[in-house]
């Protein structure tokens, strides 16, 4: 199976590291014009540096995906997008805590960096997508999107169950103009700082309980996820939306 994407134009949110820095990469090696975004310059830096070095092209931006602004002016200057990896979320450093300790910053910004974002996104790059009749929708939702989150934090979850509905409800409405709308839950990947920290504090013992109930008897990697996204941004998904690929090494 040959998947390859000259003369598309993709759109990577949360491209600083982790599974954003290989899903740049790896579209990029296909021919792809990628652009990332993220918070972090200096890591966009040498996301940007890998994709080049690949033989690639990549631009990226600093963007703040909670500001809707500041998400029209990327998704402008990018001119739109044939494929939109919406992977932009997280935890953002929050820790698990009873439901009475929550603030209400707490709360939004997490739904604002792992809902409110994908939306955003996807309603910046629909015009386009529209006119072309032909566009691909990713976003990056979470197995605590379809189960409890391991992380105990609520808005975590909830807003990943959003993500999954989201996805669907799109899927509907935008399947006429020739776009696909998918949804890929990744499992347990250790793939950035906060994910890193999760791991370590379980200790040994429930590290290895967590890989016991893998079927694969392993954590995933970014590369695990990316490949799942090439596939469904390729015209070998043409026919595939509104769906949700659970990537998790089989639970």
């Amino acid at each position: 199976m040959q998947i390859a994407f000259q003369g598309r134009n993709v759109i990577v949110t949360g491209a600083a590291h982790g599974m954003g820095r290989a899903l740049c990469v790896a579209f990029a090696q296909r021919g792809a014009r990628v652009w990332g975004c993220d918070l972090l310059a200096d890591e966009l830096a040498e996301t940007r540096r890998l994709c080049h070095e690949a033989g690639g092209v990549c631009e990226v931006r600093a963007v703040d995906v909670r500001d809707v602004e500041a998400i029209r002016q990327f998704v402008g200057d990018a001119g739109g997008a044939d494929i939109l990896i919406n992977n932009a979320g997280g935890v953002l450093g929050h820790v698990g805590k009873p439901i009475e300790a929550v603030t209400p910053t707490e709360w939004n910004d997490i739904l604002a960096v792992n809902l409110s974002a994908a939306f955003w996104f996807a309603q910046g790059v629909a015009p386009g997508m529209k006119a072309r009749g032909f566009g691909r929708i990713i976003t990056i939702s979470s197995g605590a999107g379809l189960n409890i989150s391991l992380t105990g934090i609520q808005a975590y979850a909830t807003a990943k169950a959003g993500v999954i509905h989201l996805t669907r409800q799109l899927a509907h409405e935008l399947g006429q103009y020739g776009i696909t709308v998918n949804s890929i839950a990744p499992g347990f990947v250790r793939s950035n700082p906060n994910t890193e920290r999760q791991w370590q504090s379980y200790g040994e013992a429930r590290q290895q309980q967590l890989i016991a109930g893998i079927a694969m008897r392993r954590l995933g990697t970014p590369d695990d996820i990316t490949h799942g996204a090439l596939f469904l941004a390729s015209d070998y998904a043409s026919w595939i939306t509104g769906q949700v690929l659970a990537i998790d090494g089989g639970k």
